[in-house]
């Protein structure tokens, strides 16, 4: 098992007007010992002394970004129905996430932490798994210190824009066992801040059953 590592004084937060990123803000910000969390959105978030909220499109706002970071947590995630098109999925689930991580790790970043998906696999027939898979390849290939890749099963929680295979299948997915259960997006914000305390090289991945538990403890 992974050490316990100090607590990361500045924090930056990829997508955390989300699902997962809002509560995982709230979780962060609720720590008195970060002294800073850094989280671009397109729209303001709710203002906090100690949140700096670059507002804009997200990658010209990283790239203005200059002060360090100690981790970073990327959230980002759509649906190919959301998205209007596979080549629009492709941008934000694929290339915005590499194109984020890289920025993250020009200000200092030694720890990547990312939401895939269960079932992420590069050779999937199913395009979501398929980009996910292919996301965390180029993730790996990028390098990192310690990269924590996070595979929830379908996530629950209330969205501003409610998915409607997600609430279709919610019922079903809840009483599915093993990593194939539903996790709530609190618990999954919950586990990965835990994951960010941890000490250890190289990649990591988390299936959903262990992030449930982490995120319930």
């Amino acid at each position: 098992m992974a050490s316990r590592h100090q607590i990361p004084q500045d924090v930056l937060i990829i997508g955390g007007s989300g699902l997962t990123g809002s509560h995982l803000l709230d979780r962060v910000l609720d720590e008195p010992m970060v002294q800073r969390v850094v989280a671009p959105s397109r729209l303001p978030l709710p203002s906090h002394p100690r949140l700096l909220n670059p507002v804009g499109e997200l990658l010209p706002a990283l790239a203005r970004l200059q002060a360090p970071v100690d981790v970073a947590f990327c959230c980002l995630g759509t649906t190919l129905q959301q998205a209007g098109s596979e080549q629009a999925f492709r941008q934000i689930d694929l290339d915005m996430v590499l194109a984020s991580a890289r920025e993250a790790r020009r200000l200092g970043a030694r720890h990547f932490l990312v939401v895939s998906a269960v079932g992420a696999d590069s050779n999937a027939m199913l395009l979501y798994s398929r980009i996910k898979g292919t996301m965390e390849q180029g993730l790996t290939a990028q390098n990192w210190p310690q990269l924590t890749i996070a595979r929830p099963s379908l996530l629950l929680g209330p969205r501003d824009e409610p998915r409607m295979l997600e609430q279709l299948a919610a019922p079903l997915a809840s009483l599915l066992t093993g990593r194939w259960q539903a996790i709530r997006a609190s618990t999954l914000a919950h586990a990965l801040w835990r994951l960010a305390l941890e000490d250890g090289k190289g990649v990591r991945i988390v299936e959903s059953d262990e992030l449930r538990h982490l995120g319930a403890h």
